[in-house]
């Protein structure tokens, strides 16, 4: 704790806008959650202590699948994949947008009180950034009409911003980041994809991202779709207190 609470003050600027996006993003999504709510006439508060209790107990679910990390043939070590967005997209799908954003900064707190940060919080906000990504647009799509189809076409929606995004994200912002607080070239990092993947050219980032990174956020969110839409409707009543019917079909 002593080291991680060292590292957030010698980096303070850095922690302090980290808080800006993560509240700039939580306010988007509570305003499109209001705005679902108003389309549907439904009424009540965004939170209850139902909610709350569940994002809790879901949150930290989440930070135990983000320990559990799958290395990938086609990308460089320091690449792996999780499904901690998972636990999150359900619950996002029964109470909104605004509990994901904040699921997703639980699980990121959570697990740096577990297991600090090696990258000087670097790779917690991209990782709340990319999540956000996939939550945001997925959740929101579905609010405003929750049935079968409108579950799949939010979760096709939600894995291609994923993808883009993260793809993108990793070329403008991470592998620079990285490489600077590193003090390492950006063609190092991008050698390492090319010792581990043929499509990655020397000295092109572009390359690098859409071979390594793309086809990781293409398979993290297929799969947290996949596994959300098996289960959720069987665990809508649950989250919701067992007193309404799931709304999938």
């Amino acid at each position: 704790m002593s080291k991680l609470l060292e590292t957030a003050a010698g980096r303070i600027t850095y922690v302090l806008s980290f808080f800006v996006v993560i509240v700039v993003l939580f306010l988007i999504a509570l305003a499109f959650e209001r705005l679902a709510q108003k389309l549907n006439g439904e009424k009540g508060p965004v939170f209850t202590t139902r909610k709350m209790a569940v994002i809790g107990i879901f949150s930290a679910l989440s930070s135990v699948l983000m320990l559990f990390e799958i290395p990938l043939p086609f990308a460089p070590p320091f690449y792996k994949l999780d499904f901690s967005e998972i636990p999150i997209l359900i619950v996002s799908f029964a109470f909104g947008p605004a509990p994901g954003v904040m699921m997703e900064f639980i699980k990121i707190l959570l697990k740096l009180l577990m297991k600090g940060t090696s990258t000087a919080f670097v790779g917690e906000l991209a990782n709340f950034a990319v999540g956000c990504s996939l939550i945001i647009p997925a959740s929101v799509i579905y609010s405003f009409r929750k049935n079968k189809k409108m579950a799949i076409i939010a979760c096709v929606a939600g894995t291609l911003v994923l993808t883009v995004f993260g793809t993108a994200f990793n070329a403008i912002y991470l592998l620079p980041a990285f490489a600077a607080l590193y003090k390492m070239p950006l063609e190092a990092l991008i050698g390492m994809g090319m010792e581990v993947n043929s499509l990655v050219k020397e000295g092109d980032i572009v390359s690098f991202v859409v071979a390594c990174v793309a086809p990781l956020n293409l398979i993290k969110g297929t799969a947290v779709s996949l596994v959300t839409l098996l289960i959720y409707k069987p665990l809508s009543p649950i989250l919701k207190g067992g007193n309404r019917k799931a709304k999938t079909e």
